[in-house]
């Protein structure tokens, strides 16, 4: 796995524990050699994640649109800055320069991401691993959601699997290292 590319938070959130993530897990994909594709701000979680990345000598290429360049403040000192166009250019690029897919704590523009991304899956556009770092159960809520919608059959167990979710992000990227890239058969409940 060369590349992750990781949705989270342009703020910090209101709990440095996210912020404390967010450092060791740039820290950790460093380690591993695995560069970080993000969306390219230098403030809250995504300034975070590329700063821990970047301090522990790691490549970070961040996307971000011409139109927020200004408004994120764009991270300049990471190892490659892509200014796209638009959002939709932004996550078309960001998930053809990765290999699988990570979601910290965020807001909706995370949330969109990683739904996107998700549902790209479930289509069989790819068939990189996704996972969900649930920092101290930011993510609980919405994994019971999700349940909830393949209870009520409104997705199917396959496209719910789709989607590890687990607070520790050593066992995601286990999982991530043995994923086996089978397209699900996404019609059958």
């Amino acid at each position: 796995m060369r590349r992750i590319c990781v949705f989270c938070g342009s703020s910090s959130g209101g709990d440095p524990v996210h912020t404390e993530a967010a450092a060791a897990l740039g820290t950790l994909l460093a380690e591993r050699g695995i560069g970080l594709v993000y969306g390219g701000g230098n403030v809250g979680l995504m300034g975070t994640v590329a700063d821990a990345v970047l301090a522990a000598g790691g490549e970070v290429i961040g996307v971000i649109p011409e139109h927020l360049v200004r408004a994120e403040v764009a991270h300049h000192d990471v190892t490659e800055l892509r200014i796209v166009e638009d959002m939709h250019e932004r996550k078309a690029t960001m998930a053809s320069l990765s290999d699988a897919f990570l979601a910290l704590p965020g807001g909706i523009g995370t949330l969109e991401e990683l739904f996107e991304i998700w549902t790209w899956a479930q289509l069989g556009l790819h068939t990189k691993p996704v996972g969900v770092i649930d920092v101290d159960g930011y993510y609980s809520k919405l994994a019971e959601f999700v349940d909830h919608m393949v209870e009520t059959g409104f997705l199917n167990t396959p496209s719910r699997e789709i989607v590890r979710i687990d607070p520790d992000p050593e066992k995601l990227l286990a999982a991530f290292d043995t994923h086996a890239e089978v397209p699900i058969n996404k019609w059958d409940t």
